[in-house]
């Protein structure tokens, strides 16, 4: 065997062997059942990303094990939902902008996990039902209810109503997160890569139980906001 042929052999089985750890370690990390094995492989991927590149730091969140829920947060950048899903013990089918979701890079994955294309210069109807239909489901609905990114130092700014209707309609508890420390605010794809030290402070879950929607929404709003 000449030493050409012996230095690609080797490089080749280098390559494999690298292959199979790293997908071996995704695996390890995985918690979420996303449905499939390569999106079960891409949770775990994103929780050792999120985990040792953004220092994630969260105490667990409140989901039930089974059955519906809304999970919402406060919205500071485009890292915020890879964040989120790291810190879930369950898939999250998350409500994003229709420009988003149209981004023909992502379009695939964000079909994959099930996201909810929101039409925000229209009537969103089409993506409420989607939404009511995912928490009857059992399924986890994770939404922003600022709408759009929104931090701390800009205007006040009422929050949407959906999250509530969507409890009032189908009695799905509101996990409600703050999240802090991320080191790329109002960015969108940069903040991925900028790095972070993320905290999650999740709260006891809310329900409906008869209260008023903007009442609702005011308990929602102060456990988002700045302590």
């Amino acid at each position: 065997m000449s030493l050409t042929i012996f230095i690609m052999v080797s490089v080749t089985v280098a390559l494999w062997l690298g292959w199979r750890w790293a997908v071996q370690k995704c695996e390890a990390a995985n918690i979420a059942d996303w449905g499939s094995r390569w999106l079960n492989r891409l949770d775990g991927l994103n929780r050792l990303y999120c985990r040792h590149f953004h220092r994630l730091r969260h105490d667990s969140l409140p989901l039930p094990a089974r059955g519906s829920a809304l999970l919402v947060s406060n919205h500071v950048s485009g890292l915020d939902p890879l964040v989120l899903i790291a810190a879930s013990p369950r898939p999250l089918r998350f409500l994003i902008a229709r420009e988003e979701y149209d981004r023909w890079w992502l379009r695939w994955l964000f079909r994959a996990i099930g996201c909810i294309p929101v039409e925000r210069s229209r009537n969103p109807v089409s993506a409420y039902a989607a939404a009511r239909r995912a928490l009857e489901a059992g399924e986890v609905v994770a939404l922003f209810p600022h709408g759009r990114i929104h931090l701390d130092h800009h205007p006040p700014a009422p929050l949407k109503r959906g999250a509530a209707l969507l409890a009032r309609e189908t009695g799905a508890p509101i996990v409600a997160v703050r999240l802090d420390g991320v080191r790329g605010e109002g960015l969108t794809v940069s903040a991925v890569f900028l790095r972070s030290r993320v905290r999650l402070r999740p709260y006891a879950p809310l329900h409906h139980a008869g209260h008023e929607i903007e009442a609702l929404l005011e308990k929602i709003a102060r456990r988002l906001a700045p302590e």
